[in-house]
């Protein structure tokens, strides 16, 4: 890929925090929209070789598959970085919630 051949170009280059940011930001996006591409041709793959044609595949049955790759879109990745979105959250020491409830009560 592009981002592949720009970063060997500039091996003896030192980079500053910045400019390793953007690289890996360009990185990520580069990945998704490859991800989301192929994606696109499995499902569509998915569809057309079903082979219980009394039940056939739609787009409609690959919703949750297109939401998880979607999630990766957002810089905190919703499910691979959740480290990044409690960063967020002040420690308790500095005021912040003293308990999160991060499991649901059972139900009675």
């Amino acid at each position: 890929m592009q981002a592949n051949v720009d970063e060997s170009l500039n091996e003896g280059v030192a980079k500053t925090p910045q400019q390793l940011e953007e690289a890996r930001e360009a990185a990520r996006r580069a990945f998704i929209a490859e991800l989301w591409r192929r994606f696109e041709g499995l499902q569509e793959w998915a569809v057309s070789h079903w082979p219980d044609q009394k039940n056939p595949l739609s787009s409609a049955d690959f919703v949750e598959a297109r939401k998880e790759i979607l999630s990766l879109r957002s810089p905190a990745g919703s499910l691979n970085q959740p480290e990044k979105q409690d960063a967020a959250e002040p420690k308790p020491e500095d005021g912040g919630a003293q308990y999160l409830d991060t499991t649901p009560a059972p139900w009675p």
